[in-house]
């Protein structure tokens, strides 16, 4: 298993067109991921951010093989799509997961 967290974070001036965006478009694109297993898609609470908000994907693979496949080709189009339509609003930072233990 390997696993890929991909934070969203949008600044509170265009938090309901980047909502509606998850809603119509970010979903649809994640389900239909060939290479991904599972995924969870979540809002970040956080009192630390206060000039906008924290949204992840959690994207699960069955190997390290598919997430790096995932990354160098989908995850770029997303990215692009993303910043032709939001700009500097909406940044993305990806995190790789090693998971040592799990229970899933």
């Amino acid at each position: 298993m390997s696993v890929l967290s991909i934070t969203f974070h949008c600044t509170k001036d265009n938090l309901e067109e980047w909502e509606n965006y998850i809603d119509e478009t970010l979903v649809l694109m994640t389900e239909n991921l060939l290479d991904v297993n599972k995924y969870i898609l979540s809002e970040v609470h956080s009192e630390y951010i206060e000039d906008g908000k924290n949204y992840n994907l959690l994207l699960i693979f069955d190997n390290d093989n598919l997430r790096d496949d995932f990354v160098k080709s989908e995850l770029e189009n997303i990215a692009e799509r993303i910043e032709t339509k939001f700009g500097q609003e909406v940044m993305i930072f990806n995190t790789f997961l090693n998971p040592k233990k799990t229970r899933l």
